[in-house]
Protein backbone atom coordinates (compact mmCIF):
# COMPACT_ATOMS: atom_id res chain seq x y z
CA UNK A 1 0.00 0.00 0.00
CA UNK A 2 1.56 3.30 -0.77
CA UNK A 3 1.62 5.84 2.32
CA UNK A 4 -1.93 8.02 2.93
CA UNK A 5 -2.59 11.55 4.11
CA UNK A 6 -1.90 12.44 7.50
CA UNK A 7 -6.30 12.99 7.67
CA UNK A 8 -6.38 9.59 6.45
CA UNK A 9 -3.91 7.89 8.61
CA UNK A 10 -5.29 9.89 11.61
CA UNK A 11 -9.35 9.17 10.87
CA UNK A 12 -8.11 5.73 10.91
CA UNK A 13 -5.75 5.98 13.88
CA UNK A 14 -8.99 7.65 15.69
CA UNK A 15 -11.17 4.02 15.03
CA UNK A 16 -8.44 1.86 15.97
CA UNK A 17 -9.54 1.45 19.43
CA UNK A 18 -13.64 2.09 19.07
CA UNK A 19 -16.24 3.23 16.35
CA UNK A 20 -16.80 6.66 16.20
CA UNK A 21 -19.48 8.96 14.74
CA UNK A 22 -18.54 12.01 12.71
CA UNK A 23 -18.38 14.68 15.67
CA UNK A 24 -16.35 12.55 17.68
CA UNK A 25 -13.54 11.52 14.40
CA UNK A 26 -13.12 15.33 14.44
CA UNK A 27 -12.60 15.91 17.94
CA UNK A 28 -10.32 12.97 17.72
CA UNK A 29 -8.69 13.81 15.02
CA UNK A 30 -7.53 17.48 16.31
CA UNK A 31 -6.78 15.96 20.12
CA UNK A 32 -4.29 13.59 18.03
CA UNK A 33 -2.61 16.01 16.10
CA UNK A 34 -2.93 18.37 18.75
CA UNK A 35 -4.83 20.45 16.94
CA UNK A 36 -3.58 21.04 13.80
CA UNK A 37 -5.88 19.41 11.89
CA UNK A 38 -9.32 20.57 12.02
CA UNK A 39 -11.41 18.23 9.91
CA UNK A 40 -14.67 19.96 8.17
CA UNK A 41 -17.90 18.03 8.17
CA UNK A 42 -17.47 17.80 4.44
CA UNK A 43 -14.00 16.66 4.76
CA UNK A 44 -14.58 14.36 7.05
CA UNK A 45 -16.94 12.35 5.25
CA UNK A 46 -15.58 12.59 1.46
CA UNK A 47 -12.41 10.89 3.46
CA UNK A 48 -14.94 8.44 5.07
CA UNK A 49 -16.65 7.65 1.43
CA UNK A 50 -13.14 7.08 0.23
CA UNK A 51 -11.58 4.57 3.02
CA UNK A 52 -15.30 2.57 2.87
CA UNK A 53 -14.93 2.04 -0.65
CA UNK A 54 -10.83 0.56 -0.13
CA UNK A 55 -12.37 -1.32 2.55
CA UNK A 56 -10.50 0.60 5.17
CA UNK A 57 -13.59 1.25 7.51
CA UNK A 58 -17.34 0.81 7.31
CA UNK A 59 -20.63 2.23 8.76
CA UNK A 60 -21.26 0.21 12.12
CA UNK A 61 -24.27 1.16 13.58
CA UNK A 62 -26.83 4.15 13.04
CA UNK A 63 -28.46 5.89 16.27
CA UNK A 64 -30.72 9.21 17.18
CA UNK A 65 -29.33 11.40 20.39
CA UNK A 66 -31.20 14.68 20.23
CA UNK A 67 -33.31 14.37 17.60
CA UNK A 68 -29.83 14.05 14.82
CA UNK A 69 -29.02 10.44 13.35
CA UNK A 70 -25.55 9.57 14.52
CA UNK A 71 -23.80 7.30 12.11
CA UNK A 72 -20.77 5.30 13.74
CA UNK A 73 -18.10 4.00 11.85
CA UNK A 74 -15.57 1.51 12.45
CA UNK A 75 -12.11 0.27 11.72
CA UNK A 76 -12.00 -3.06 9.30
CA UNK A 77 -8.81 -5.41 9.33
CA UNK A 78 -7.30 -4.34 6.43
CA UNK A 79 -7.96 -0.84 7.74
CA UNK A 80 -6.18 -1.49 10.87
CA UNK A 81 -3.21 -3.48 8.94
CA UNK A 82 -2.80 -0.02 6.73
CA UNK A 83 -2.48 2.01 9.72
CA UNK A 84 0.04 -0.51 10.68
CA UNK A 85 1.94 -0.10 7.74
CA UNK A 86 1.62 3.46 7.72
CA UNK A 87 3.50 3.65 11.32
CA UNK A 88 5.82 1.57 10.27
CA UNK A 89 7.12 3.60 7.32
CA UNK A 90 7.40 6.33 9.06
CA UNK A 91 9.06 5.05 11.90
CA UNK A 92 11.16 3.98 9.06
CA UNK A 93 11.74 7.18 7.56
CA UNK A 94 11.88 8.60 11.10
CA UNK A 95 14.65 7.00 12.30
CA UNK A 96 16.09 7.78 8.43
CA UNK A 97 16.08 11.59 9.21
CA UNK A 98 17.28 11.02 12.91
CA UNK A 99 20.64 9.38 11.41
CA UNK A 100 21.06 11.78 8.87
CA UNK A 101 20.61 14.97 11.68
CA UNK A 102 23.37 13.05 13.56
CA UNK A 103 25.87 12.77 10.76
CA UNK A 104 24.99 16.95 10.15
CA UNK A 105 25.73 17.35 13.56
CA UNK A 106 29.39 15.61 13.99
CA UNK A 107 30.38 16.78 10.53
CA UNK A 108 29.96 20.14 12.09
CA UNK A 109 27.05 21.12 9.32
CA UNK A 110 24.51 22.92 12.07
CA UNK A 111 24.23 26.89 11.36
Amino acid sequence: MDSMSEQSFLILAALADQPRHGYGLVTEVAAMSENRIQLRASTLYAALERLANRGLVQPERDEVENGRLRRYYRLTDAGAAAVEAETQRMIIQSRAAKRRLARRARLGLIG
